[in-house]
């Protein structure tokens, strides 16, 4: 750096005085250290000195900043005589001495001001006080002369009410009203609150008569005919005189039109009761049309008497069918039931469409609030339960023939030979039966009922999926068969495949269902409404349709398995192609596999059966490995041929042959699929046969010399269990006295080793499968589908494996070890001693 050239004790002084800090104002130790500026010594002399050439000018930089430094000191010593001079305290007591001056002279200038104020106001008394008075007698001339217009307005109104000129008495009552509120802070007055208590007695005398005319017109008598144009002036009125007015001679109106109603139509009458509904909703349109006919055009369009007719018809119906209803009890039928609600239902849309608004709305007219607006079809939701048990009494019935014991029988009838169907018959016509009443019952209702409904239909596909699909999967399913008899029973293929398809498609129609019932409903029951746990159910069954496919599997292959078991590989001094077991074999899942390809219509479930059954075959062929054992030794010039081919020469034994006769079975097994699907698919396989072929490769090399020996085990299998080692000298059959030694020699060879991990995928080998009924994955991963589009819940897998896998031999790098939960992968190769501890170890055992 260029400032290295210059002496150390400047740097610290200029850094000292350029870090020099403040303390701000504010007392105590709260204040706050800032630096005097904000100075980067390295940058200033970078800036000064950019190169090492600029160094040879180093004497004139000197000489500018000793001139700055010299202006500096100037300003200082001018800015300390400046705050000499500002702090004298002779100036300071002439400020003080004309600051008091000053206040002295604003406390005469506020004394003068008032005593000018007092002056004025004597000057002003008199012209105040005519301004008052002008002012006073401008507002009582106004008064009086409106209180004159009052008097006048109040003397022709007593006129035109004597005489019932009701298209004359609206404007001057209206008129007379309005200014009537101008009296109302003089009502003191003994003149005012005569006028204002006469105006009070024409309008009760007006009251009166309007009630008068308006009943006499009601109720039309025929000597005394009222004419129409006189209860049209007679509305403007009562228009005028406020809206409790109008509502009372509408209620009035409403009560009379009705009063035959509430006679005809007594709920403890024959003419009341359910079945005579219809009758109520046609003498109620002849009231209506006779209204609209004979008074329509009398009363105002604003008052809406038609829709307070209709309100008030609504109320006094509702009450009467609550009575009719509770006091049917258990004789309301259903056909009694949905037919009052089918005429309720229609009585309401066309009132919705009469008056061209919600029917809701047309009944809140006459709203209050000790009884709000309600449809009159909600009076049946409390007893629709009626209907809800009829529908559950129909589904009994429907699935009476399919549920216990006779699931099994429709299961086969619809395998038979001459059936090609996918699904279960009863499946359709169960979402069929329950498409048509979900419709039916959101006609009728949607709320309380419908979710009754719903909860009603999530029990019957629960019972539909225990009753029906699982009985039928589980009657007459046996695998207990001869030892020899490995024929694949196709029946029962083909019964659990259907059952998969059904319970599919139940679960992906009950997620439209739960669609629709939502877009139905209420609202307020919304979010309540789910079918998640019967879907959850179905899934459970899809699971076991696999299971049973599995073990029907399983069954045909046992013949097979226990051939391989007792083999006797260590034996076999020549190899000719795959054994018959394995040839066996193959047929077998090539059956199996071809006969689900035709009856499993759900892809995603047919990848889910092949990754298990790939899982459960591959376990099987490890554990018939693992009780042929010894697998004696073949010679060193076989075993290095063995250990350290390259990748894909061909392991000329019977074991390596009949596992990669099985190897590519399996793969060939899902056919064609998308190519991420298969490529996980081969993936999941060639790892998980890698591990046994890294196992077969140790068994069958020398054990002498033992450090060579050693020294594979640690290559392929990486970790320094004395447990793992031993299980495969196990497996090689080694002599006891024989194991002691190579045991010894690998405790030497791995305590040097600290890359090893602990342990490996051999922890989990089983050597003693037989004592166990379902064994897990001991050389491999488990092999799960990939996430399925459309299903909620991922299936348990039915055999899960552990550990880790090793790599393809002669990949250059092999898997290290499975791994603690949390804990992070080791890598083979940590350093570089350890890569060249491996070359080393590699090129002595070759030798």
């Amino acid at each position: 750096m260029p400032h290295a050239t210059l002496p150390p004790e400047l740097l610290d002084q200029v850094e000292r005085v350029l870090n020099a800090r403040t303390v701000h104002e504010g007392g105590g130790s709260s204040g706050q250290e800032e630096p005097l500026i904000d100075f980067s010594l390295l940058n200033s002399l970078n800036k000064l000195f950019p190169d090492e050439a600029s160094l040879e000018r180093i004497e004139q930089v000197q000489a500018d900043l000793k001139a700055q430094h010299a202006a500096l000191q100037q300003e200082i010593i001018e800015l300390r005589a400046q705050l000499r001079q500002e702090s004298d305290a002779t100036r300071m007591q002439t400020i003080q001495a004309l600051i008091a001056e000053l206040l002295s002279q604003m406390t005469r200038i506020r004394e003068k001001a008032t005593e000018s104020e007092a002056i004025v106001r004597e000057l002003t008394k008199d012209m105040q006080a005519l301004d008052l008075a002008k002012r006073n007698l401008s507002l009582s001339l106004t008064v009086l002369k409106r209180f004159q217009i009052l008097v006048n307005d109040l003397g022709r109104l007593d006129g035109l009410v004597q005489e019932r000129k009701y298209s004359e008495v609206a404007p001057t009552l209206g008129a007379v009203k309005q200014i009537a509120t101008s009296f109302r802070p003089y009502a003191s007055v003994d003149k005012i609150a005569l006028g204002m208590k006469r105006m009070q007695e024409l309008t009760g005398q007006l009251r009166t008569e309007l009630d008068e005319d308006f009943e006499a017109f009601y109720n039309q008598d025929r000597q005394k005919p009222i004419k129409p144009s006189t209860i049209r002036s007679a509305c403007e009125v009562v228009d005028v005189m406020g809206t409790d007015v109008r509502l009372s001679l509408i209620d009035r109106y409403c009560a009379l039109q009705l009063k035959e109603y509430r006679r005809i139509f007594r709920s403890t009458d024959e003419a009341g009761q359910l079945d005579n509904i219809s009758r109520r909703f046609a003498w109620f349109k002849r009231v209506l049309n006779a209204h609209d006919e004979e008074r329509g055009d009398v009363f105002p369009k604003e008052w809406r008497v038609e829709q307070y007719l209709c309100a008030k018809f609504t109320d006094i119906t509702r009450d009467d069918l609550a009575v009719a209803l509770t006091r049917a009890g258990q004789k309301l039928t259903v056909a009694l039931l949905l037919e009052a609600l089918k005429e309720t239902l229609e009585f309401e849309q066309t009132m919705s469409r009469k008056f061209d608004t919600p029917f809701l709305e047309v009944v809140g007219v006459a709203a209050s609030i000790a009884k709000p607006p309600a449809m009159l079809s909600g009076v049946f939701d409390t007893h629709m339960g009626v209907f809800v048990d009829a529908q559950d009494k129909a589904l009994s019935d429907m699935l009476a023939g399919y549920r216990g014991t006779k699931s099994r029988a429709s299961l086969d009838e619809a395998t038979s030979d001459g059936n090609n169907q996918t699904v279960l018959g009863s499946s359709t016509d169960l979402f069929y039966f329950y498409r048509q009443i979900l419709e039916q019952c959101a006609k009728l209702s949607t709320k309380q009922a419908l979710f009754d409904l719903c909860s009603l239909q999530k029990k019957w596909l629960r019972i539909y999926a225990e009753d029906v699909l699982t009985c039928s999967d589980k009657e007459g399913r046996s695998f207990d068969r001869k030892s020899a008899d490995g024929r694949v029973n196709i029946s029962e293929l083909k019964n659990a495949s259907l059952v998969l398809n059904t319970a599919e498609y139940c679960h992906a129609t009950a997620a439209q269902l739960e669609e629709r019932i939502k877009e139905l409903i209420h609202p307020d029951y919304r979010e309540k409404v789910t079918l998640q746990p019967e879907q959850d159910v179905f899934v459970g069954v899809i699971a076991s349709a696999i299971s049973v496919q599995l073990k029907e599997l399983e069954a045909a292959t046992d013949p097979s398995f226990a051939v391989l078991s007792r083999a006797g590989w260590g034996e076999v001094t020549s190899v000719s192609g795959p054994s018959n077991a394995v040839m066996d074999l193959v047929k077998t899942v090539e059956t199996v596999g071809e006969g689900l390809k035709e009856q499993v219509q759900y892809k995603k479930w047919l990848r889910n059966f092949y990754d298990k059954a790939a899982h459960t075959l591959m376990t099987r062929f490890s554990h018939a490995v693992v009780k042929s054992r010894p697998i004696k030794d073949v010679s060193a010039e076989q075993a290095s041929m063995i250990c350290f081919s390259q990748p894909f020469i061909l392991i000329h034994t019977q074991i390596m042959i009949d596992l990669q006769t099985l190897r590519s079975c399996i793969l060939e097994l899902p056919g064609t699929q998308p190519g991420e699907t298969l490529s996980s698919y081969i993936k999941n396989i060639t790892k998980t046969t890698t591990n046994l072929e890294t196992v077969l490769k140790l068994v069958i090399a020398p054990v002498i010399p033992a450090d060579a020996f050693v020294q594979n085990y640690t290559l392929l299998i990486q970790d320094s269990s004395f447990s793992n080692f031993q299980k495969i000298l196990d497996l090689k059959g080694t002599p006891r006295a024989e194991q002691n030694t190579l045991l010894d020699t690998f405790l030497t060879v791995t305590s040097h080793m600290e890359h090893l991990e602990s342990t490996s995928f051999l922890s989990s080998l089983d050597m003693d499968p037989d004592n166990k009924q379902t064994q897990p994955s001991t050389l491999g991963r488990t092999l799960t589908s990939p996430p399925m589009s459309g299903s909620r819940v991922t299936l348990p897998s039915i055999l899960v494996g552990s550990g880790a896998i090793a790599e393809e031999p002669g990949s250059g790098a092999l898997s290290g070890s499975s791994t603690s939960k949390g804990e992070q992968p080791r890598q083979v190769f940590s350093n570089l001693r350890s890569f060249m501890a491996f070359g080393s170890r590699r090129e002595s055992v070759i030798k």
